[in-house]
C-alpha cells in the first residue's frame, strides 16, 4: 500500500482527494481481494482490464481513490517514480503545479478529462525522471 498522487507530494497543490495504490498478486482476480475491500466499506467504481487490469475503489469515510494493480506491473513503478521525482525535484514540482492550476480554472464535465489534459506534462516530467534514474 502506497500513498500516491498530488497529496503525497509535500508542497504540491492538490484536490482534496487521497490517492492510494494497492498492489495485489493479480488485480484481475477480484475474488481474492474485492470482498475484503467491500467489507471495509470500499466501493468498486472503475474496472479497466485494458489498462494493466486497473481497478479503482472509492473509500468509505473520506474521499479516497484506491487504485489496485498487479504486482510487477509497469504502471506501479511509474506511479511511484513520478511521486518520488516530484518529492525531490522542486523545478518539476513547480512546473507540474502551474499546469494543474491552469487546468483547474476550466470546467470539466468529467474528472478524467482533467487527468487527460495533464498527460503531456506528466510525460515530459517522466522522461526526465527516467533519464536521471537510469
Amino acid at each position: 500500500m502506497e500513498h500516491v498522487g498530488s497529496t503525497s507530494v509535500p508542497g504540491l497543490c492538490a484536490k482534496p482527494i487521497i490517492d492510494m495504490l494497492l498492489v495485489v498478486e493479480d488485480s484481475a482476480d477480484e475474488l481474492s481481494y474485492v470482498p475484503a475491500l467491500e467489507a471495509a466499506g470500499y466501493t468498486l467504481r472503475v474496472r479497466e482490464p485494458e489498462r494493466f487490469e486497473h481497478r479503482m475503489f472509492k473509500g468509505p469515510d473520506i474521499d479516497i481513490n484506491l487504485h489496485v494493480f498487479s504486482s510487477g506491473t509497469s504502471e506501479v513503478e511509474q506511479m511511484l517514480r513520478f511521486r518520488d521525482w516530484l518529492r525531490s525535484n522542486e523545478t518539476d514540482r513547480d512546473k507540474y503545479a502551474q499546469v494543474k492550476r491552469n487546468l483547474a480554472k476550466n470546467k470539466w464535465r468529467h474528472v478524467q478529462h482533467y487527468a487527460d489534459a495533464k498527460t503531456s506534462i506528466v510525460r515530459e516530467i517522466m522522461e526526465r525522471a527516467n533519464t536521471e534514474q537510469l
